[in-house]
């Protein structure tokens, strides 16, 4: 899924779901399976990107499926489910996160892909260990609202209006503090990250 592509207009990925959903409360428990199935690994890597925790990121998994499979009666099917469950997921995780008072972003994955595809140089290695540090730091002094739309914008791909659903405020609200975000992260990191379409770690 590329930066802000989001899935709101993948009309199949859609019927899909509620095919699935559908089955689901028919009583199919393999349809449920398989909607967990597509979605954990997502699920997981948000939970564990704003928990940093990888037992409470199975935890958070774990309770959002249940929680999910407990409301999908009330579900509305032209609700795209793969922000409804990230909706979920993030009341979940905000919560774990006010309990422990701790918030920290890991984004090695976004990093790993800017040199996705080739076998790096001992320098190259050190230069993008270098990087990682920078924009983690980078990331990690964003305000915890901030942080999390960028979380959502551009490790899940999410759309503003997507961003806008899973965290219960106006689309205005998202894009503001995207924006913010994004002139910190360009001040802080500048021309040192490929700030280009389409690129891991595009904030431009």
């Amino acid at each position: 899924m590329t930066p802000g592509a989001g899935v709101i207009l993948d009309t199949s990925e859609m019927n899909e779901d509620a095919d699935l959903v559908s089955r689901t409360l028919a009583g199919d428990l393999d349809a449920f399976e398989a909607l967990y199935n597509k979605y954990k690994r997502s699920l997981y890597r948000t939970a564990l990107a704003i928990t940093e925790d990888d037992g409470a990121a199975d935890e958070i998994l774990q309770d959002c499926f249940l929680r999910a499979y407990a409301h999908l009666p009330r579900l509305d099917l032209s609700t795209p489910l793969a922000a409804w469950l990230h909706r979920i997921a993030i009341n979940l995780s905000y919560n774990r996160v006010a309990q422990r008072r701790l918030w920290s972003v890991s984004l090695d994955q976004i990093i790993d892909r800017l040199g996705a595809g080739s076998i790096p140089s001992p320098e190259q290695a050190l230069e993008r260990s270098e990087l990682r540090e920078r924009v983690r730091r980078a990331i990690h002094a964003l305000g915890f609202e901030q942080r999390v739309v960028v979380l959502l914008y551009y490790l899940q791909g999410f759309s503003l209006a997507e961003i806008a659903y899973i965290l219960d405020c106006p689309l205005g609200t998202v894009k503001s503090r995207l924006h913010h975000a994004r002139r910190k992260l360009r001040r802080e990191l500048g021309a040192d990250v490929a700030w280009t379409p389409g690129a891991a770690l595009d904030l431009g």
